[in-house]
């Protein structure tokens, strides 16, 4: 069977290529479903959740009955009652069952279907049914629930996550499924959030049964290697497969569904026969740029999930915001409400003890989103009135670049003080950039460049780099130092030339364009 790479469902071995998920299966059966573990599975979206829960069903059969559900299942009217809540659920359990061929181990199911059968019974009556049936099975029951958070805004759902912990905390004397393992996006803790968003106790006690899943479930540039290599053998591309699977790491830092976009577009649209690539140049280092580019300019489920969350929750925005262009250093706090948040839906990370953006393609997102939302603006207009001039034999002049920048810098924030220049100057030179490569150049901030006096910024226009530090003046020694960073920045990017942006304060500054000598480097500096 032919196989291609997967964006969307579960992915199978037999039709897609995939990492392998062999290790991550046995770590999950022995420090978790082994203990007899109640965890959830919670990541952000597309982030391979079904696929493993659905190679974890096979990978448990042999010492385990697995019984798997999808709440997805469940229309809304289930969820309107307990009566109604209870009777659906049965429903999906028994048939579950019926398809692993469970209702054959001495009519295990029996007492399930003489209740689902009846009429007028509820909660507490599906559970002491549930209860018998664990505690007659030959083998302990593992209960799985995917999409778990898909109706949890009803209360009849969080009244039924209660009974199963009650059960679960006393399944030594009462019997109950040995692990539970449920999978959404949202954990245990912040279900409450999608019930009462502006409730302000919004993390209860009763949910702090589930153990921390603690597994990673991003690709490491080992296993993307070890995807590529399989395709590689079917395809003889002669692609430098280390390289790749490096350069796509650096774009989505392992997360699953960007790696697998990135795969596919390469494959499927920028090369083959109707394509403007062959197989050779496609998977190449520029090919990636350009798969990527493609991608962030279309709509995704992923992508809409992201900006649907930044509109429920504002401080989680403004804290974004803060971090992209000011380059604010937030200390790493899980109990902090926005970083729970942003950890949860995948968004954010933690790194060296402060919160980043999980990944460079969530961040050009991000960015696109910003500047979208500025493009009725002055800066963005001036930048696009600005631009057929800096084009130059169909390339860039980021030289050109920097001196416009000034003169209209200077123009529009010449009278504005240090502390507006230094929360908005490096947001306004974003804003004037993006109308000048939109459509033909992508740029992205280097994650471990930034900080509150300094940011490095990477364009990346028809395949030349152009690497731009943007950084607040701090004195001459700093300055020095700053320059320093830069060519060592180049070395790693090989290239010859950069360009720095100052935001000075000093009163005797010199402002304007100029070329500095470091070593072999030319750095191109703007001081405003």
């Amino acid at each position: 069977m032919k196989r291609r790479f997967n964006v969307t469902g579960s992915c199978i071995p037999q039709r897609h290529y995939m990492v392998g998920l062999d290790s991550r299966l046995k770590k999950i059966k022995e420090d978790f479903v082994d203990y007899g573990s109640y965890f959830v599975i919670n990541r952000g979206r597309q982030y391979g959740k079904t696929t493993t829960l659905k190679a974890l069903k096979n990978y448990l059969a042999e010492e385990y009955i697995v019984v798997s559900l999808d709440f997805q299942m469940l229309g809304t009217e289930d969820f309107a009652d307990e009566a109604r809540f209870s009777s659906a659920f049965l429903d999906v359990f028994v048939r579950a069952c019926e398809i692993r061929g469970i209702d054959r181990e001495d009519e295990l199911l029996k007492p399930l279907k003489e209740l689902a059968g009846g009429k007028g019974y509820g909660l507490k009556e599906m559970f002491a049914v549930l209860s018998g049936v664990c505690g007659n099975s030959k083998k302990p029951v593992v209960l799985m629930i995917d999409e778990v958070d898909s109706a949890s805004n009803n209360q009849v759902f969080v009244d039924f996550l209660a009974q199963l912990r009650s059960y679960y905390l006393n399944r030594d004397e009462t019997p109950i499924f040995h692990s539970v393992i449920l999978a959404g996006v949202y954990d245990i803790k912040n279900l409450k959030l999608k019930l009462r968003p502006d409730a302000e106790h919004q993390y209860n006690s009763p949910w702090n049964v589930a153990a921390k899943f603690n597994i990673d479930m991003s690709f490491s540039v080992k296993q993307i290697s070890s995807m590529l290599a399989e395709y590689e053998s079917d395809k003889r591309t002669g692609m430098d497969i280390g390289m790749i699977a490096d350069e796509i790491y650096s774009y989505t830092s392992g997360y699953p569904v960007l790696v697998s976009s990135i795969c596919k577009c390469i494959d499927e649209e920028l090369s083959g026969d109707d394509a403007s690539l062959d197989s050779v140049s496609a998977w190449t280092k520029d090919g990636v740029a350009k798969a990527v580019s493609i991608i962030l300019k279309e709509s995704s489920p992923l992508f809409e999930s992201l900006v649907k969350q930044l509109d429920m929750y504002k401080d989680l925005r403004d804290m974004i915001e803060d971090i992209i262009y000011r380059g604010r250093k937030i200390t790493f706090s899980p109990e902090q409400k926005s970083i729970s948040l942003g950890l949860m839906f995948g968004f954010l990370k933690e790194e060296n003890g402060h919160v980043t953006i999980a990944n460079r393609m969530f961040e050009m997102c991000l960015i696109n989103l910003f500047m979208s939302e500025e493009s009725g603006g002055d800066v963005y207009a001036r930048g696009g009135s600005d631009r057929i001039g800096f084009i130059r034999d169909g390339m860039l002049d980021m030289e050109l670049v920097l001196r416009k920048f000034l003169e209209y810098f200077t123009e529009i924030c010449g009278d504005k003080d240090e502390r507006f220049i230094e929360k908005q100057g490096r947001k306004i030179f974003l804003i004037y950039l993006k109308p000048i490569i939109n459509g033909t150049g992508n740029y992205y901030i280097e994650a471990e460049t930034r900080d509150e006096r300094r940011t490095d910024v990477i364009v990346d226009y028809k395949g030349e780099q152009f690497i731009v530090e943007l950084k607040i003046w701090h004195g001459n020694e700093y300055n020095e130092r700053g320059e320093q960073q830069l060519t060592d920045y180049l070395d790693y990017y090989q290239k010859d030339k950069g360009y720095m942006l100052s935001f000075n304060f000093n009163k005797n500054k010199e402002t304007g364009v100029r070329e500095v000598k470091a070593g072999k480097k030319t750095i191109v500096e703007g001081v405003v």
